[in-house]
């Protein structure tokens, strides 16, 4: 698991230096990245040259499968990276769209559970996906986007993982995950772990092998006041070897995964790791 260092390496050696209007600190930044997660042989792309929570990245992921739309909810289920970007974003805070404390709005899961057609009602798109899939159906349009243009100002944060396409070869389910933007010392050690544990689990709910994950970046970006830890002190360390991730088999439907399945039902096993570095994060 030297990829996620590799692209570290390459940002600060070859990234050019960009002007973040939203946060006012600047990044150091690297067009197009791609990474590959093998769920089949189980190696879980967990970050071993710092301490990473992998149980908040699996919350968040429930989170969105769940259509969630408010912070108090990620917090009940063990994830609070959302009470900064619903509660500390002076635009936001701003919008009249805003409907109180802890409100993100139409983002992510929202636009994945529910888009909303021209005529008003509501699309959900995992439950088409998981449905085609179930019934080994790929029309090469099993597509999960929270990707809407339209309804941006309706919430907090344009979506950064914004596309989720699922391919079925055979008996093998593959999956491509794009993202735009990606702040790579924190978002990333996030975004790996959820799209290993999406495949893994759409791949249990439907009844097919997990294959592997290709994980494409658009904007790869180190902040400015987070380059001295990760250059000095998380590059210094040597990587450890890959964990392996165990998912309740329990898990059968995606109203489980809707209803029961919390961050108990997963468990990493022989996750050797460095101490963990507390990298500032951009709102």
């Amino acid at each position: 698991m030297d990829q996620y260092e590799r692209l570290c390496k390459r940002i600060i050696e070859e990234g050019s230096w960009v002007e973040n209007k939203r946060t006012g600190i600047r990044c150091l930044t690297a067009i197009n990245a791609d990474l590959e997660y093998d769920v089949g042989n189980n190696q879980f792309p967990l970050v071993t040259t710092r301490k990473c929570f992998y149980k908040a990245a699996i919350a968040e992921l429930l989170g969105y499968l769940r259509g969630y739309d408010n912070a108090a909810q990620f917090r009940a289920i063990g994830c609070n990276t959302w009470n900064a970007n619903a509660n500390e974003n002076e635009a936001w805070l701003n919008n009249p769209a805003r409907k109180g404390k802890d409100d993100m709005g139409r983002v992510y899961g929202v636009q994945g559970r529910a888009w909303q057609r021209p005529d008003g009602s509501a699309l959900d798109q995992l439950k088409k996906v998981v449905n085609n899939l179930s019934q080994g159906i790929d029309d090469r349009g099993e597509i999960i986007t929270f990707y809407n243009p339209g309804e941006f100002h309706l919430g907090c944060l344009r979506p950064c993982m914004h596309t989720h396409t699922f391919s079925l070869l055979g008996d093998t389910l593959h999956l491509t995950s794009y993202m735009r933007s990606c702040d790579v010392p924190l978002g990333l050690t996030f975004n790996m772990p959820q799209c290993f544990v999406l495949l893994a689990l759409m791949a249990q709910i439907t009844g097919h092998k997990a294959g592997k994950v290709f994980h494409k970046i658009v904007n790869a970006h180190i902040y400015e006041n987070q380059l001295a830890p990760m250059q000095d002190v998380q590059l210094a360390r040597e990587p450890y070897p890959m964990p392996s991730l165990q998912i309740n088999s329990d898990i059968k439907s995606l109203e489980d995964i809707e209803t029961w399945v919390s961050t108990d039902d997963f468990s990493v096993e022989n996750y050797q790791f460095h101490p963990a570095i507390a990298y500032p994060f951009a709102v």
